[in-house]
């Protein structure tokens, strides 16, 4: 059994696919027998009993999205409390040079420790923090990245080397058996409303379709009230905000086509692999990102991204065309096992015994930094260099 610390720098209780990524890797790992807490802010009760909170969150704009952080010195405290109590024989780390918990646990250098970039396209924090950043990630044992887009990013800016993994998805969760689809055409968009995600050409693409067609929009963030207020005489439309992980499993299980019409900045499409879990039909954008996952007729309708009436007509598409949605389910489905959490954990507890296998050799050395080795004695942890 390994003791692992699973470090974001995100808040657990808000929405997001690095969180989505953290919860399920922990959960699996959990089921295979290894002892994992979760070391993130929280805002609010901590959504699993192993999550270990370290304060509340503060919305920090970044990359032209809003990311809930907690950099202060309070999260920073509370994050070498809990790492040097519970004495982790490795420290996993989720984006490990943004500012709060992962950033200071790295400089901790407590335990073996493993980096996962998960961002692609371009980052301003990157450019900025630059000399920061790699002086940084040099502490890093191993580096993974969840995408060729994503290891690009990180290669470009910190050098290094770095292992491609997949994204997983904890398959059994999304599949509802003897779900029944809704009756109406209806459509299912989920996540957070900034540009990037493309719910404005979505909304567009609206008045390309016809009138018996619904369209739940499950997506809160600045700006959705006025956009709103801009389409509140479509009555097909909800507007459901913010939902819980048990109401989004619900409607991927019964809305007619799951879309995702992204325009740019996604390292990995998990949200595909969810609705492909879940046996929805899928309509997405032909971006780097999504290409992971999405293949055309296959699994999927990718369309151009921005082309509001493509987006109609494919969705329109799986909508009259049953042999058509049959089959991209059908791929879907194949698609999302070759994703699942459990094979993710497999090739993560492989990363981390080779670690503590290095550090025993004295391949490796993890020696704590200058202000730590001032109190050594207070330190739990010690390497595991040379014992049988």
């Amino acid at each position: 059994m390994l003791r692992v610390a699973m470090v974001s720098p995100y808040s657990v209780s808000v929405p997001g696919g690095v969180q989505a990524q953290v919860m399920g890797l922990a959960r699996e790992l959990r089921r295979i027998g290894h002892e994992v807490r979760v070391l993130a802010p929280c805002d609010g009760p901590p959504p699993e009993p192993f999550v270990t909170p370290l304060g509340q969150s503060l919305p920090t704009s970044a990359n032209g999205s809003v990311a809930p952080l907690a950099p202060d010195p309070s999260a920073a405290l509370r994050t070498i409390r809990a790492l040097n109590d519970e004495a982790f024989d490795v420290i996993h780390l989720h984006e490990p040079i943004v500012p709060g918990p992962t950033v200071t646990s790295l400089l901790l250098r407590l335990a073996p420790t493993v980096g996962t970039f998960h961002a692609a396209g371009d980052s301003s924090s990157y450019r900025v923090l630059n000399k920061t950043a790699r002086w940084a990630a040099n502490h890093l044992s191993a580096r993974v990245a969840v995408s060729e887009a994503a290891k690009e990013l990180a290669s470009r800016y910190l050098d290094g080397d770095y292992q491609v993994l997949f994204n997983g998805i904890e398959t059994s969760r999304y599949l509802k058996i003897g779900a029944q689809r809704e009756t109406q055409p209806t459509i299912f968009f989920c996540g957070r409303f900034e540009p990037r995600k493309g719910l404005e050409v979505l909304l567009g693409a609206m008045k390309h379709l016809p009138h018996n067609f619904a369209l739940w929009i499950a997506a809160d963030g600045p700006g959705i009230d006025e956009m709103h207020k801009l389409y509140e005489n479509d009555h097909r439309i909800s507007w459901l905000g913010r939902i819980t992980e048990t109401d989004k499993l619900d409607r991927l299980s019964r809305c007619t086509v799951f879309c995702a019409p992204s325009l740019r900045g996604e390292s990995f499409g998990i949200v595909l692999l969810e609705a492909m879990a879940a046996a929805a039909p899928l309509v997405t954008t032909d971006i780097d990102g999504y290409r992971n996952v999405a293949t055309h007729e296959v699994n999927a309708l990718l369309v151009a991204p921005g082309d509001e009436e493509q987006l109609a007509n494919s969705i329109t598409r799986i909508v009259h065309d049953t042999n058509l949605s049959q089959r991209l389910v059908a791929g879907g489905l194949k698609r999302a096992e070759d994703f699942s959490m459990q094979r993710l954990a497999t090739e993560y507890v492989a990363i981390y015994e080779r670690l503590l296998a290095a550090e025993k050799n004295n391949e490796i050395a993890v020696p704590p930094n200058r202000l730590l080795a001032m109190f050594e004695h207070r330190v739990l942890r010690r390497p595991q260099v040379g014992q049988n």
